[in-house]
């Protein structure tokens, strides 16, 4: 099982294997005090990607296209997370304000295909 969650939220039992796959660490969080258990910078968005986007909903579905094709390139990352959502729940944390339009909603659809 694949799940999502802002990296701001309380971690919980439920949660799985906690993942943050941003590239860059959130504002105003503390490593510290934040509970993962891994972080895949190499399966986000690149910068240019992540630039052009700036979390404009009207641009998501070409965002979608053009991740996913991002994501092609680093199919290792993406068949290892796969095989572990099979044996494991595994939470994706993310730091968009923004929960429908971001990687981590494309990256679930993806690996719960």
């Amino acid at each position: 099982m694949v799940k999502i969650k802002r990296i701001y939220e309380s971690a919980s039992p439920d949660d799985g294997k906690r993942v943050y796959i941003d590239r860059l660490w959130p504002r105003g969080m503390k490593k510290e005090e934040v509970k993962i258990d891994e972080w895949i910078k190499e399966i986000s968005p690149s910068d240019s990607l992540r630039k052009w986007f700036g979390h404009d909903p009207s641009k998501y579905a070409e965002f979608k296209r053009r991740y996913t094709r991002e994501i092609e390139k680093h199919s290792e990352i993406f068949e290892r997370i796969k095989r572990e959502a099979k044996k494991e729940t595994i939470t994706l944390l993310f730091s968009a304000k923004d929960v429908e339009h971001n990687n981590a909603t494309v990256l679930q659809e993806l690996l719960s295909a």
